[in-house]
């Protein structure tokens, strides 16, 4: 069934579906996020910034981008059962791993915590919950994947190592909009004034690895799917 053009089909409507909910859930908390800032006098230029330095907004955005491009691929090729092109295929493979992570992460260490008056509720659960469920089920399900290399999954390391130093390197240097302390940490588990660096760093080094386990899981499904290039 999942190499059938109707299953094909329909699973790649639900890719670009999936992709444009995703992109309204981005814009609505946007908004709503942008809303309250200047509702409340604070720098603007900073809340954009950070708002675009949370890894659930660049796994999510990157994710739609993914999902639209192998959605349309689909469609204007006339439906082909093709496999998926080979940097296609790493990079879904490696958006598909960040939201996997996304969501546990998320469920996992922040889900106990006090929301933002800015959250917006169902935006929050879309990106957290929704979207990454289904990029796991397009992992187990979707139609097209490549069979790729061993070595894609260390790619997938690359962009969360590049994030990480991003964030350390940038957060004490920007006041927190919020609450005016010196520094701004996306993710409380990444603020060495709560924990220690100790703490930090071992939380890194679970992510990373649980990252890394996560692309190879990936790849395995892929490969143990037999979806061979022709």
């Amino acid at each position: 069934m999942q190499r059938s053009r109707g299953w094909a089909t329909g699973w790649n409507l639900a890719r670009i579906a999936v992709a444009v909910l995703i992109v309204v859930a981005v814009v609505a908390q946007f908004v709503s996020t942008l809303g309250e800032a200047v509702a409340r006098g604070r720098d603007t230029t900073t809340v954009i910034a950070n708002f675009f330095s949370f890894f659930t907004i660049l796994s999510n955005v990157s994710a739609a981008v993914v999902l639209v491009l192998l959605g349309v691929r689909f469609l204007v090729r006339g439906r082909r059962l093709e496999v998926d092109p080979p940097a296609l295929a790493t990079v879904l493979a490696w958006v598909s791993t960040y939201m996997i992570v996304t969501g546990i992460v998320y469920n996992l260490l922040l889900r106990g915590l006090p929301l933002q008056p800015e959250t917006v509720g169902w935006s929050n659960e879309i990106l957290h919950v929704w979207g990454p469920l289904f990029l796991l089920l397009d992992v187990c399900l979707g139609p097209n994947r490549r069979r790729l290399r061993w070595t894609a999954a260390l790619g997938a390391a690359v962009f969360p190592i590049a994030w990480i130093v991003y964030t350390l390197l940038r957060a004490p240097l920007v006041t927190n909009p919020t609450t005016g302390a010196p520094f701004w940490y996306p993710y409380p588990f990444l603020d060495p004034s709560t924990g220690g660096w100790g703490s930090v760093a071992g939380y890194i080094v679970v992510i990373a690895v649980a990252i890394v386990a996560l692309a190879v899981g990936v790849v395995a499904i892929g490969r143990a799917r037999g979806i061979r290039p022709n």
